[in-house]
């Protein structure tokens, strides 16, 4: 069962990797929305130590190819669920991680100032484990009991703030799983 320290945001049972990509939300804005991303470095491939590197900024370039896309790209998200169901924390819940981009929801823009984000290791074609089904849902629910804000947070995917220009978690993400899992119903997910 994951617990957050009410203090610091962290949740106690994650990895914990310390992200600089991240600063405090504005003025009187908290966290409302949940925004579910999928990533793998390189591409397609799952369990090495890129996607630490890349939100702490110590990518190597040489390391990979497609990594050289990457130079000098500041990211971060909340927390990350590797393909075994491992929750790591690279921002506390209560800051500002740099995961959205340009974004919008529901007319606010800038969804980074509102949002929490939870990249899932993978792609947009390859199904997800039951292992990060299981975490994420493990994740939302404590994030939803113990954030007043995020009680009735919506959830939603990168490609719904970001259409056009992104489709994570993609066509594979299993939205009514999720739902029935969080006894949702068509509430409160995206459809």
């Amino acid at each position: 069962m994951l617990s957050i320290e009410s203090e610091s945001g962290l949740i106690r049972e994650a990895r914990q990797v310390p992200s600089p990509n991240q600063d405090d939300r504005p003025l009187g804005c908290e966290p409302e929305l949940i925004v579910i991303h999928g990533i793998s470095l390189p591409p397609g491939e799952f369990g090495g130590p890129w996607i630490d590197e890349l939100f702490t900024n110590c990518l190597s370039m040489q390391a990979h190819v497609c990594f050289q896309e990457l130079a000098g790209i500041e990211v971060s998200s909340h927390l990350l669920i590797r393909r075994d169901g491992e929750l790591v924390q690279y921002v506390p819940i209560f800051k500002r991680a740099w995961h959205a981009g340009q974004s919008s929801f529901e007319g606010r823009e800038c969804c980074n100032d509102f949002s929490v984000g939870i990249e899932l290791e993978g792609t947009d074609s390859l199904a997800y484990t039951d292992e990060q089904y299981e975490m994420l849902r493990e994740t939302i629910k404590v994030l939803r009991e113990s954030i007043a804000s995020l009680a009735n947070a919506k959830i939603v995917g990168h490609s719904d703030i970001a259409p056009g220009r992104k489709t994570d978690p993609g066509v594979v993400f299993d939205w009514p799983r999720l739902a029935r899992e969080l006894d949702l119903g068509n509430r409160g997910i995206r459809k």
